[in-house]
């Protein structure tokens, strides 16, 4: 068999070659003449994954080791018979992360307590979920708003989209739709930008559509955090030039998450062919125990990794995809020991 996979999915020749002849290339590359010969195809989010590019094609299966799927028309897919797997909550600790060591950077910044914050979460799905618990943790109070989960679970604790938008805090964990009864494009709108203050500390670590840019950059927030955006990598300067922190698209780059999306995909191909898994893929991540120096919380976080070296790293704009490609190591918090950190891995 022979596989085409993006090169920026991780260990892509370790983990998969069992299954055939591995040919890699950029995501934004991969096209109809590249998978036309292909068993497999293997992608993160820069490769539209349609009719225009396998019809035609050889493809019987189709992984995505990344959470989102806007860029994946399943519906071609399961009309023409091709297998799909999506990595669904590989990156939820990442993200997590990203936004908690935010707030307490804010926190310090802004010398605010954030026990005394709101947390609007709006989508609770795998990274909400993980956030709401470590917010918890922490002592902050959230405001959960997931109008599916709410609906199919009769959940007695979650709130309406106008009471999380006014929290203190306000970010976005939905995935990117269109249709159906709560499509999430440009959920933060014109009918409801008002909820948003001049005090409101406002995130997208969503999907870049979710927030309406255009409003959003004339809307007076306390900060923005914006990780992802319309049109990337062509990004919002306006927004960008303004934000606390705007990365590109990295909030779920820690190298444990990059691994879980290739050995989830991993996971499924062996299914699917009825493979055995080889052990030595479950173990490729092993960096040992990692010692935190830093006595208090704060420091601790921004030792393990400094999210402000991805907005510097971005300053010129013509580096977001280079760095999305060449992004620093980052190391999940459950590898760490520090006493201070201790209570919300």
């Amino acid at each position: 068999m022979k596989l085409i996979i993006d090169d920026a999915c991780y260990a892509y020749s370790e983990i998969f070659s069992q299954f055939g002849d591995v040919v890699t290339m950029a995501g934004r590359d991969i096209n109809a003449d590249s998978v036309k010969d292909c068993d497999i195809l293997i992608v993160r989010s820069r490769t539209k994954v349609n009719q225009a590019l396998l019809e035609g094609s050889s493809i019987k299966f189709v992984g995505s080791t990344v959470a989102g799927l806007d860029h994946v028309d399943q519906d071609y897919l399961k009309d023409n018979d091709i297998e799909f797997f999506s990595a669904q909550g590989c990156n939820s600790m990442a993200v997590a992360e990203f936004v908690i060591s935010t707030i307490v950077n804010l926190a310090d910044k802004h010398k605010f307590d954030y026990q005394q914050k709101t947390l609007g979460i709006i989508g609770v799905g795998n990274v909400g979920s993980r956030l709401a618990a470590k917010a918890e943790l922490l002592g902050i109070k959230t405001l959960l708003n997931d109008p599916i989960r709410q609906k199919n679970e009769e959940l007695p604790n979650f709130v309406d989209l106008d009471t999380a938008l006014s929290a203190d805090i306000v970010t976005f964990h939905t995935p990117l739709t269109f249709n159906g009864e709560f499509p999430s494009f440009n959920l933060l709108n014109k009918h409801n930008f008002h909820n948003i203050s001049a005090n409101t500390i406002l995130f997208n670590a969503a999907r870049g559509g979710v927030i309406d840019e255009k409003i959003w950059e004339k809307t007076q927030t306390l900060e923005n955090v914006i990780d992802c955006w319309e049109n990337e990598p062509n990004i919002n300067k306006n927004l960008q030039n303004s934000a606390y922190l705007a990365s590109p698209h990295i909030a779920g780059h820690s190298v444990d998450a990059k691994f879980m999306g290739s050995f989830m995909v991993y996971e499924a191909l062996c299914e699917f062919f009825s493979e055995k898994q080889r052990e030595s893929v479950k173990n490729l991540i092993n960096p040992g125990i990692l010692e935190l120096k830093s006595d208090n919380l704060l420091d601790s976080l921004n030792e393990i990794y400094d999210f402000k070296q991805d907005t510097v790293a971005i300053k010129n704009i013509e580096n977001f995809e280079y760095y999305r490609r060449n992004y620093p190591i980052r190391y999940e918090w459950p590898h760490f020991i520090g006493k201070t950190l201790l209570p919300i891995v």
